[in-house]
């Protein structure tokens, strides 16, 4: 048997790598096949990255709407503070912070928040976005 994180069975670690690949590759019908048999929604790395967390800083869209309608915490945040809706605020991915604010996303959340990275970077429209919402 191969040494894993904190003693788990190898291939539970193999199914949650799998399960961050298929986030940070926006694969969102294969996670809502794999949610919806049981695994974990909120799934975090060993950085605290979730499912949502790493789709949404890579842009897709289709699989945070699918992570969120599933029960997926919109603000949970990484082991560094950051929420999900300020990483794609970061990342520029508009429709991606259109989808997490849709799913109830909190601008506010986390440090620096959504509306922190947002004034950082000189970004208005987004901040009037989160203003009106």
């Amino acid at each position: 048997m191969s040494e894993t994180p904190e003693g788990m069975d190898p291939e539970v670690v193999a199914l949650a790598s799998k399960l961050f690949d298929l986030a940070r590759q926006g694969d969102a019908g294969t996670l809502a096949a794999y949610v919806d048999a049981g695994a974990p929604v909120d799934l975090a790395n060993e950085q605290g990255h979730t499912l949502v967390m790493l789709a949404a800083y890579h842009g897709h869209t289709d699989a945070v709407t699918a992570l969120l309608a599933r029960g997926a915490d919109a603000d949970r945040p990484n082991d560094r503070g950051q929420t999900p809706l300020a990483g794609a605020v970061f990342k520029g991915e508009e429709a991606v912070i259109r989808a997490l604010l849709a799913g109830g996303a909190d601008p506010e959340a986390g440090a620096p928040s959504a509306v922190d990275t947002a004034r950082m970077f000189g970004k208005t429209d987004l901040l009037e976005l989160f203003q009106n919402r």
